[in-house]
């Protein structure tokens, strides 16, 4: 055999190899990542559409499900993504020998739930964290505040990339398909969900740190 010819056997093999291999990760259920449909195609969330972090949830939610959009009526959605509790803290995580601190630690806590029109639980109460050390100079506080805010704007991002992966978690997909033949839960019984009171700001190090129920 001519060495072409060794060598088109060989690509052919290599062709039928990763055909091979394509149609066991299909079969086994492997899919790239990217866009997929979430099983509901409509949400209302308390979180407001006019803060930051509200407007950023919904693009990454609608653009990793495109199918799926956000609705002002309550009545209207599938579910409802609902804003718990958030809370932003700065704590002090080390002092020089004069007293003033060195460096910074970044707290945020977020807790959401999921419920479906007729007000089955779709995901419990679902608490996530995020930390963050952050030094300090007290000569430059304008430039570290500034500093600061970015750090939390940046740890609000890797929350709603968390918080895309819960809904569209295949628990969240499974429980939201068994919800759909369960009867409808008593008003009565569901406790009236409220939406965040204030947008607080970011906490200041020079003050005490602000905690609230709403994200900026």
């Amino acid at each position: 055999m001519s060495p072409h010819s060794v060598l088109s056997a060989r690509r052919r093999l290599r062709g039928l190899a990763s055909l091979a291999l394509c149609m066991l990760l299909a079969a086994c259920g492997f899919h790239l990542k990217g866009a997929a449909q979430l099983p509901f195609t409509t949400v209302y969330t308390n979180i407001s559409e006019n803060s930051e972090f509200g407007s950023n949830l919904r693009r990454a939610i609608v653009a990793s499900s495109p199918g799926t959009r956000f609705v002002e009526d309550v009545a209207q959605a599938q579910v409802r993504l609902t804003q718990l509790s958030n809370i932003e803290t700065l704590r002090e995580l080390s002092l020089d020998a004069q007293g003033r601190v060195e460096e910074y630690e970044l707290n945020l806590e977020f807790v959401f739930q999921i419920t479906d029109a007729q007000g089955h639980v779709i995901l419990p109460p679902t608490t996530l964290r995020s930390t963050r050390e952050l030094p300090y100079d007290d000569s430059v506080v304008q430039a570290k505040q500034g500093e600061i805010n970015t750090v939390f704007k940046r740890m609000q991002q890797l929350l709603i990339d968390r918080i895309v992966r819960h809904l569209a978690s295949p628990d969240v997909r499974e429980a939201f398909v068994q919800a759909q033949n369960l009867p409808p839960i008593d008003a009565t019984d569901t406790p009236a969900t409220t939406p965040p009171a204030a947008i607080p700001q970011p906490p200041t190090p020079w003050g005490s740190p602000r905690v609230g129920p709403g994200l900026y």
